[in-house]
C-alpha cells in the first residue's frame, strides 16, 4: 500500500499566469532611465549652446564627436528603460549603468591627477561631488538587480494580444444577401421611369393650335 502511494506520479502544481501590471521597482528603474535620458538631452543641449557661444569654440569634428556621444547616451538610457519595462531583457540597463560607474571613476581619477577641473566653478570638494554623482548608476544598478525585476524580465517579452476574428459567413447568409441586394436593384430599376417616357404635362391658358 505504501508502495503504491509512493509510486503515485505527482500532479503537477498549475503555473502561475505572467504578471502583467509591472512591479514598483521596474516602474522606478524604467522611470529613471528615462528621466535620466531627459536630463541629459536638456542639459547637453544647454552646456552645447554655451559651449558654442563661448570665444573658446572648439572645432566642428569635437564638436559632432560629442554630439553622437551625447545622442547615444540618451538612446541608450531611454531604451534601457524601455526594455526593462517591456521584459526585453535588463542587460542594456545594467551595461549603461555599469559604463556610467566606470566613466565616473574615470574622470575622478583624471582629476586627481591633473590640475583640470581645478578651473571648473565647482563649490563641493571632488570627493563629495564623486559621491553625489555615483549614487545615479549605483541606484539603477541596485534597482535592476531586484528580485521582483528579476521575476518580471524572467516571464519573457511581452507578447501581442490578438483579438479574436469574427466568424465567417456561411453559406445561406451569403446567398441571403445577395438576394436583397438583388430585389433592391430590381425595385429601384421599376422606380425609375424609362429616359423617353416624359409625362404628359398640361397645356397652358396662352398655348393653342392656330
Amino acid at each position: 500500500m505504501a508502495s503504491t502511494v509512493l509510486d503515485a506520479p505527482v500532479a503537477a502544481r498549475p503555473a502561475s499566469p505572467p504578471r502583467r501590471v509591472p512591479p514598483a521597482a521596474v516602474l522606478a528603474a524604467a522611470g529613471t532611465g528615462v528621466l535620466q535620458a531627459v536630463a541629459l538631452l536638456a542639459g547637453g543641449l544647454t552646456g552645447l549652446d554655451g559651449l558654442l557661444l563661448s570665444p573658446l569654440r572648439p572645432a566642428g569634428p569635437v564638436v559632432a564627436g560629442l554630439l553622437l556621444l551625447l545622442a547615444g547616451w540618451v538612446v541608450l538610457c531611454a531604451g534601457g528603460g524601455v526594455a526593462l519595462l517591456d521584459r526585453s531583457g535588463r542587460r542594456l540597463y545594467t551595461a549603461v549603468a555599469t559604463a556610467e560607474v566606470a566613466l565616473v571613476g574615470a574622470l575622478f581619477a583624471v582629476a586627481l591627477t591633473s590640475p583640470l577641473v581645478d578651473a571648473l566653478p565647482v563649490g563641493l570638494p571632488l570627493p563629495a561631488l564623486a559621491l553625489l554623482v555615483l549614487g545615479l548608476p549605483v541606484g539603477k544598478l541596485l534597482l535592476v538587480g531586484a528580485p521582483s525585476v528579476l521575476a518580471w524580465v524572467a516571464q519573457g517579452p511581452r507578447t501581442p494580444q490578438r483579438r479574436p476574428q469574427p466568424a465567417a459567413a456561411g453559406p445561406w447568409t451569403r446567398a441571403a444577401t445577395l438576394a436583397v441586394i438583388g430585389l433592391a436593384l430590381v425595385a429601384v430599376a421599376l422606380a425609375v421611369p424609362a429616359p423617353g417616357a416624359a409625362p404628359d404635362v398640361p397645356a397652358t391658358a396662352g398655348t393653342g393650335q392656330h
